[in-house]
């Protein structure tokens, strides 16, 4: 065999193959055998059939097709392996040239990852958010905390805001009630926002037995987005009670003895929050800068590609879940079809951008994932898909997706070394040290995992 390359631009490229006709033995002996296996011929037994007869009866074309499509496959891998390229996809192959006896010439046009040069990222400087916990965030947690361990009682009297009522829901569209527009025995607490708009106006004032008609647009069901008239009926009318905020309320919440201790636990967890917010910014936007150093081409076949996985997963998953359409969406957005359109592709290109350069950074600094690295990341994972541990290992060995776990720490890592070599200070002033966080890794691996989104560029081999 031999073959030629040829670059056809930064991301995409041309391979050229020679195959002499006796390099296609193998696959002409089992396009033989499998055809033995479909046809009968009267006379010879099933398999038996010799390739002369075969040749008369069915034609050698079919033969040589048969063997053609059994062998391109090890051939273009061949080529890609002996010219170095590293495949994206699946090649566009053209058989040039199918002399029978002599030769079989073939082009491959493939996307390839692009030559990336490693830019100087150790003059990179971010501004983040200083840390900073006031006693007004302090209160508002405990105050949080307080909300929890709240207690209603019946009352007799119009409810008011911060009441819970029960309610009796009838919802008509044109006139007609939906098959799914009858609630009864609903718990609401009027202010929350939970439910329909509209409907803390209507049951404001309203005491147990009262009723009142409101318009509201439905936010889910077999209406989701449409005009309803609503009927609410209030059945029962409850006060909330909040706890007294003392030292028994710290015993009763928390295992604290003390108002202070609770409050100063409170402290130190909104710190943690902070700081990890603070860490997450700091990524992104060392992030940001990497990018904007390095040059990038980007494949159009897999730009193409990413944009319309993208555009499928939030039509079809994100928003079927919410029983909404691209439209309505876009609605509540206040985006137009061609922001949305600009937007997506701009998050695509960021995303496989991200994965090019954070990818070769793996490669130059010879970056490996441990064991306990890639059990976290599967923790973690499993812990966001709702999965156990268990089931979410099962699912990724039977999906074939170990590898791209293990691509998502190793990009952690990645960014993680670009992070530890820029210079980080919050809006005070202050210099940030991130090298002391344990979690900087998995961290990382978030951050790099939020703006890769799917772009999981696929090598084939």
């Amino acid at each position: 065999m031999k073959s030629a390359v040829e670059t056809l631009n930064p991301t995409r490229v041309r391979l050229t193959v020679e195959v002499p006709f006796e390099e296609l033995k193998d696959s002409l002996d089992a396009a033989y055998k499998k055809i033995n296996q479909q046809v009968t011929v009267k006379g010879f037994r099933k398999g038996k059939i010799p390739a002369r007869v075969i040749d008369q009866r069915f034609g050698r074309g079919a033969v040589l097709e048969e063997a053609v499509n059994d062998a391109l496959p090890k051939f273009y891998n061949e080529a890609v392996n002996e010219a170095e390229v590293n495949p994206l996809g699946q090649p566009e192959v053209d058989i040039t040239e199918l002399k029978d006896g002599e030769l079989l010439s073939f082009t491959a046009e493939v996307d390839v990852r692009p030559a990336i040069e490693i830019p100087d990222y150790s003059g990179i400087e971010v501004e983040v958010d200083a840390i900073e916990v006031t006693d007004e965030d302090v209160e508002k947690s405990v105050e949080q905390l307080r909300e929890r361990f709240a207690s209603t009682n019946p009352v007799e009297r119009a409810a008011a805001e911060g009441d819970v009522v029960t309610v009796d829901l009838t919802a008509k569209v044109d006139g007609e009630v939906l098959p799914d527009g009858i609630a009864d025995g609903v718990s609401y607490t009027i202010g929350s926002g939970e439910l329909l708009d509209g409907i803390d106006a209507a049951v404001t004032g309203l005491e147990a037995g009262g009723e009142a008609t409101f318009t509201s647009e439905l936010k889910g069901g077999s209406a989701a987005g449409k005009e309803a008239e609503v009927t609410v009926k209030v059945t029962a009318v409850a006060a909330r009670e909040l706890p007294d905020l003392d030292d028994e309320f710290a015993q009763m919440a928390s295992e604290f003895d003390t108002l202070d201790e609770l409050k100063a636990d409170s402290r130190k967890r909104l710190e943690n929050m902070k700081q990890f917010d603070q860490a997450t910014q700091a990524q992104e936007r060392v992030l940001e800068k990497f990018l904007e150093l390095a040059e990038i081409p980007v494949p159009e076949k897999l730009l193409e590609d990413e944009v319309n996985t993208r555009k499928h997963n939030l039509e079809h998953h994100q928003l079927g879940q919410m029983g909404l359409s691209l439209e309505k969406y876009l609605e509540l957005q206040g985006k137009t079809v061609e922001e949305f359109e600009a937007e997506t592709k701009e998050q695509a290109v960021k995303g496989i951008k991200t994965q090019f350069l954070l990818d070769e950074l793996v490669s130059t600094e010879k970056l490996n994932v441990e064991q306990d690295e890639l059990t976290e990341h599967l923790f973690r994972r499993a812990a966001s898909s709702g999965m156990s541990p268990d089931q979410f290992a099962q699912a990724v060995v039977q999906g074939g997706q170990v590898p791209m776990l293990v691509g998502e720490v190793a990009r952690g890592k990645a960014l993680a070394v670009v992070v530890e070599a820029a210079k980080v200070v919050d809006t005070n002033g202050e210099v940030v040290d991130l090298s002391d966080d344990e979690d900087e890794v998995e961290a990382a691996a978030e951050t790099v995992e939020a703006v890769t989104g799917e772009a999981e560029v696929a090598e084939e081999k």
